[in-house]
């Protein structure tokens, strides 16, 4: 027997029980023609127009959903159905987020507001938090972002609503983590995705949930973490017949692809993704691939096609920076550099993971210019961000920041440990790019160090890397290196020389307090007093190191006239003119290897660190500078402690002035 169709069901026109039925098995592009056909003769009712706006974005067409999810709430609005209409307004809002479009988003979360209230607590009330989180977040507002994050997570919970519940935990894992809560959030972020790929979830709250996940792993270098939910993503988007997602897949999958150093396959990839993703509306994932396009770009030589697809990323809402900052640098436009990172370091201070890459730029750029202060405080705020249990990519990156900064300071043996880490920690992640970066200044360690056997394995094996990148920048700059290195071998001596190394105390603050001409004009008188004093006394500038200079002297004698000249002149220079840099000098004398105009090895970390642990306006002398020197006066003869070198080392202070050093 067979049976008829009730009443009701014999009234719903053939084209719109088709256009049901196809959507139901996910036949996406047959259910949005289909609806549309029975739209374009019928008056739907908000669950018929709920399903052609979701079959639009998974037809690719998502440009008009928003115009259809604006329809489906007036609809709602006509049957008296209060909740849905506002779950409807929820969604609209949320689109026009997506888009930037905050003053609109904003409209409707509060009419949807108004909806709700007086009524008992239902789903859309969570998504009304969840809204209402997005918008605290854009407005910087992250403690409240928190507390609607946890509103809508709790209500999920309690009207066991399955998209809520998983949407909620998405966007407080992405809040935890930004704030530096790494394992509290992936954890969060794992129970949304498993609900997403097991099929327990609605197809669009699936896809962006397991997206989410997969640009955290991203995000924080987690590759083995991110290939596994790539291929559970994958294998979701096949069963569900969903076309959207893996266009953002892709994306994710790309980015991880260059991390490991296939950049043009990567970057191909890329591209096809990206204009994919153009029908869908995905655009922060779109922004998030344009970024990583440019960033290739950068990396491989290519600074015009870099910063267009840079432009197109901040067109799209995403930060141009630190790639951007980083092309201004290499392009040798440092104090623009700097002035970029330090405003994108202002806007994201609750981001830690955008810190954290902003960060790592800044010690770029500061070592750059030789600004150390800069650089120490740049890695100590990384320090601060990643812990112990931080992931290894997080790690490698702070000791990688970390042995340059300590490199620059001194201290050979610290920085050498730290380089050495760095190379592991990247090995463990697998980026290849990385990996290059390191072996290249762990090779400069290594070299000051005395270690030149190492050394040169380390630097010629990052340029074997580099050059099968196609990393140009850093391949012409290791390659200038090698070339270097070639021609100081045919002058290589062992020799003993007196080391003189100054250093401006507190330079950053002093350049801030005077503005940057005043600071321009009294770093040039500043450097021609150093040289003119230094060649005065017999001696000879090796380098800058930015805020002072390496010089050598064939005597001691020489090396502490020349120092005492200095803090004299600088002296004068205070009574005539009302100021003069605080400077301390450190001396020391010692066997080192000379090749050609440069001299390496520990005599020189001894005399860089003497200098580290002078106060301002001293003069402190290691006892083989002294005793050499002959008969000058001294004070405060001690002991101490010179990080790389195994017993103490025995300095006083120079007296040059009737003045107590201070």
């Amino acid at each position: 027997m067979i049976e008829s169709a009730s009443p009701a069901e014999a009234k719903v026109p053939e084209v719109l029980r088709a256009s049901r039925e196809a959507f139901a098995r996910h036949a996406w592009q047959e259910a949005f023609e289909r609806l549309s056909e029975a739209d374009a003769t019928t008056l739907l009712e908000g669950a018929d127009l709920e399903s052609l706006a979701m079959a639009a974005f998974f037809a690719g067409h998502a440009d008009l959903r928003t115009g259809i999810l604006e329809r489906t709430f007036a609809a709602y609005q006509r049957a008296g159905d209060t909740i849905r209409a506002a779950y409807a307004a929820l969604e609209v809002a949320s689109s026009f987020m997506l888009r930037g479009k905050m003053s609109v988003a904003s409209a409707w979360t509060r009419r949807a507001d108004h909806l709700l209230a007086g009524h008992e607590e239902s789903y859309a009330h969570g998504f009304l938090a969840l809204l209402q989180s997005g918008l605290a977040q854009s407005a910087g507002d992250i403690p409240g972002a928190l507390k609607f994050a946890d509103q809508a997570v709790a209500i999920g919970d309690r009207t066991h609503h399955e998209d809520l519940y998983a949407t909620a935990l998405t966007a407080k894992a992405t809040l935890r983590i930004a704030m530096g809560a790494i394992g509290e959030g992936i954890g969060l972020l794992e129970e949304a995705a498993i609900a997403a790929v097991n099929g327990e979830l609605s197809p669009l709250t699936a896809g962006v949930t397991a997206c989410q996940m997969i640009a955290a792993c991203r995000d924080l270098a987690d590759y083995r973490r991110a290939g596994e939910w790539i291929e559970m993503t994958d294998r979701w988007c096949k069963t569900e017949s969903v076309g959207g997602f893996p266009g953002v897949c892709r994306v994710h999958r790309a980015e991880i692809t260059a991390l490991q150093g296939s950049w043009q396959r990567a970057e191909e990839e890329l591209r096809r993704a990206t204009e994919e993703l153009k029908k869908f509306e995905a655009i922060p994932v779109m922004a998030d691939g344009l970024y990583a396009i440019g960033d290739i770009r950068r990396l491989r030589g290519d600074m015009e096609g870099a910063e267009d697809a840079l432009r197109q990323a901040h067109a799209l809402g995403r930060s141009p920076q630190p790639a951007l900052a980083l092309i201004r640098l290499e392009s040798g436009k440092a104090k623009l550099a700097a002035a970029a990172v330090e405003a994108a370091l202002a806007e994201s201070s609750w981001d830690a993971m955008a810190r954290l890459r902003l960060l790592g730029a800044r010690v770029e750029i500061a070592l750059k210019t030789g600004d150390r202060e800069r650089a120490r405080t740049a890695v100590d705020q990384l320090g601060e961000i990643v812990e112990d249990a931080s992931p290894p990519a997080q790690r490698a990156s702070l000791a990688y920041a970390r042995g340059r900064v300590l490199l620059a300071e001194g201290d050979v043996a610290a920085s050498t440990d730290e380089l050495r880490a760095a190379l592991r920690l990247w090995r463990e992640v697998g980026s290849s790019y990385e990996i290059a970066r390191s072996r290249a200044a762990l090779s400069r360690a290594l070299r000051v160090s005395g270690d030149d056997d190492d050394a040169d394995l380390e630097l010629k094996a990052a340029r074997d890397e580099f050059e099968r990148m196609g990393a140009k920048p850093d391949l012409a700059a290791v390659e200038a290196e090698l070339s270097e290195l070639a021609d100081r071998r045919t002058s290589r001596s062992q020799v003993r020389m007196a080391f003189l190394f100054t250093d401006i105390v507190g330079s950053t603050k002093l350049a801030e307090a005077l503005g940057d001409q005043a600071w321009e004009r009294l770093l040039r008188w500043h450097d021609e007093m150093l040289r003119a004093e230094v060649t005065r006394c017999g001696g000879r500038i090796v380098h800058s190191t930015g805020d002072g200079v390496f010089a050598v002297f064939d005597y001691a004698r020489q090396a502490i006239q020349s120092a005492i000249a200095i803090q004299q002149a600088l002296a004068s220079h205070a009574m005539t003119s009302g100021f003069a840099p605080p400077v301390r000098i450190g001396l020391h004398t010692a066997e080192a290897t000379q090749r050609g105009a440069d001299f390496s090895g520990v005599g020189v970390h001894v005399a860089a660190r003497i200098t580290a642990l002078a106060n301002s306006g001293e003069i402190l002398a290691s006892s083989e500078a002294l005793a050499e020197a002959g008969d000058f006066a001294m004070a405060n003869e001690r002991e101490v402690d010179v990080r790389g070198v195994s017993t103490p080392v025995q300095v006083a202070s120079i007296l040059w002035t009737d003045k107590p050093v201070i």
